[in-house]
């Protein structure tokens, strides 16, 4: 079954860290915490630029390939959209530290890790990012991500968002995408085969969630199909944020 519960957040509760924040969503829920701009060690300094450093530990165990991969994706997009520039010869650190998974990813009280890289990505890019915010960071956007997956039922095919890992294993393809708050795509990461008509309703279907409703589409049906609309995450991070600064502004 798809995990349907609303996303959680909060934010700088991690007091040793300059931001931090703690994201649940779809089975998974990741704390993250930044650091920087920092000190750099020499042979990873950039002249013109920061340096970004991503790092996943797992929920139990330590990491491999599984995390280095996962590193890499997040890196590589979180450098579009921190300002890197204004901070040459310095460093960045995101630290996100899986603390829960779905439920059947377990088996025999161990973890077993998931069948797809990909299916935690949106949790850590969510993480990652109100992360940024809460250290005060300067981004030219944020981002919403989500993941989706394409189901044959014999000669029927469906589309399910988030699914589950167990949904991941049997599907004939999985998808993750994410969209930065000018509703423009960032990041997308596939795999399994799909066709391009499958994919131009997969893009429907994750715009619609990541970005604003007005703003989706040119009338295509699927986006009347309220069973594949999930959380609005452009206005949770919105929310998440003004809730914020309204604590922090209580006293004046």
């Amino acid at each position: 079954m798809t995990v349907t519960t609303e996303p959680e957040a909060s934010l700088s509760h991690l007091q040793n860290a300059d931001g931090s924040a703690t994201f649940s969503y779809a089975g998974y829920t990741v704390v993250g915490a930044v650091n920087g701009p920092i000190e750099v060690q020499r042979r990873d300094e950039l002249p013109e630029e920061a340096a970004v450093d991503v790092i996943v530990r797992p929920a139990a165990g330590v990491g491999g390939t599984r995390e280095r991969h996962l590193e890499s994706l997040i890196q590589s997009t979180l450098r579009q959209i921190i300002l890197v520039n204004n901070f040459p010869r310095t460093l960045i650190q995101v630290i996100l530290q899986v603390t829960t998974t779905p439920e059947n990813e377990y088996v025999n009280t161990k973890v077993v890790q998931a069948s797809s890289n990909l299916s935690i990505l949106p949790a850590l890019l969510q993480t990652a990012v109100l992360s940024l915010l809460s250290a005060a960071l300067p981004l030219t956007a944020t981002l919403t991500s989500t993941s989706l997956a394409i189901v044959a039922d014999g000669t029927s095919k469906s589309i399910v968002l988030n699914p589950s890992p167990r949904e991941i294993e049997v599907s004939q393809s999985f998808h993750v995408l994410s969209f930065t708050s000018h509703d423009e795509l960032i990041l997308v990461e596939s795999e399994g085969s799909f066709t391009m008509e499958e994919w131009d309703d997969l893009f429907t279907i994750a715009r619609r969630q990541c970005c604003s409703p007005t703003n989706v589409g040119d009338g295509d049906i699927l986006m009347d199909d309220d069973s594949l609309v999930g959380a609005d995450l452009k206005h949770f991070t919105r929310s998440i944020l003004e809730e914020k600064m309204a604590a922090d502004l209580h006293w004046k």
